[in-house]
């Protein structure tokens, strides 16, 4: 039976005094309620495949949001996904002319701003305050608040440069500490593939405090791909998975959730799963 075939990992399973399944609910929320609301300090995170309109569709409401309560915003990404952010800014009701004419909305190319920083591969600390934090502190000085998306983490960790990328994630987090300001950052990983497996993402998971949802169409597709693999087992995973999962890291979407549960609890299934809840979000 699947009882029996799922195991529970450590870091999972609920300790004595640990709150109860209700209240750790939670920890799990519903797409695009990560970015409705100013959160100084916030560090998010989002996961995307070749399709680029989720991921515009996510910053741009994120800047957008910011530039309606008179804050800036920089934008830190290779030219295609800043053209791409910029358009969905405009079907959001930005003139984006307007706030890039006026220093509300700034462009910054992912590989050239690195460039200025990287020594021997790495990001230095030093040249990351003079060119990076700098600009931070420029553009505070300017205007209420600040919005900040990077893509910069995603270019080094999709040329294989992984611990370059959770060291630039950690010196976005102490300037984070230092000052008042939003920080959005972007990965090319595919969440319905073996490359999102909490073994491999644990370090990006631990440098923010909330992932995005990936697309909008994915809990209903994978409720419905569990549904169409397991037929009356869904029940029971569904139980197993409220009761104990525990992320130790940042706060998840449902549907990141339950692939990072399926990945490490139910591996048997997970596959067949998550290529049938791939063709009925891609359908939606």
């Amino acid at each position: 039976m699947i009882q029996s075939a799922l195991a529970v990992p450590q870091e999972y399973a609920r300790k004595p005094g640990d709150q109860t399944p209700d209240k750790k609910k939670s920890m799990m929320v519903s797409p695009g309620s990560e970015i409705s609301e100013p959160k100084p300090h916030r560090h998010l995170v989002q996961f995307y495949d070749g399709d680029l309109r989720s991921l515009a569709r996510s910053v741009s409401g994120y800047l957008a949001e910011g530039l309606a309560r008179g804050h800036a915003g920089v934008v830190i990404a290779v030219p295609e996904h800043a053209g791409a952010i910029v358009e969905q800014l405009e079907w959001a009701g930005v003139d984006s002319a307007t706030v890039l004419a006026d220093g509300r909305l700034t462009l910054l190319d992912a590989h050239e701003t690195l460039a200025q920083f990287m020594v021997d591969g790495l990001p230095d600390a030093a040249r990351f305050d003079q060119i990076v934090a700098a600009k931070v502190r420029e553009m505070q000085a300017a205007r209420p608040g600040l919005r900040a998306y990077g893509e910069m983490v995603g270019v080094l960790w999709e040329a294989g440069q992984f611990s370059a990328a959770i060291r630039l994630e950690g010196l976005w987090n102490a300037l984070l500490s230092e000052r008042d300001f939003e920080l959005f950052c972007a990965y090319p990983i595919d969440v319905l593939s073996e490359d999102f497996h909490a073994a491999e993402l644990d370090a990006v998971m631990c440098t923010h405090t909330n992932v995005v949802a990936s697309r909008a169409s994915l809990e209903g597709a994978l409720d419905r791909a569990i549904g169409d693999v397991l037929g009356t087992n869904a029940a029971v995973l569904h139980g197993l998975m409220t009761s104990h999962y525990w992320p130790a890291w940042a706060t998840l979407p449902r549907a990141e959730a339950i692939i990072l549960w399926l990945r490490s609890n139910a591996p048997d299934h997970a596959d067949a799963i998550l290529a049938r809840a791939r063709e009925y979000s891609l359908a939606a």
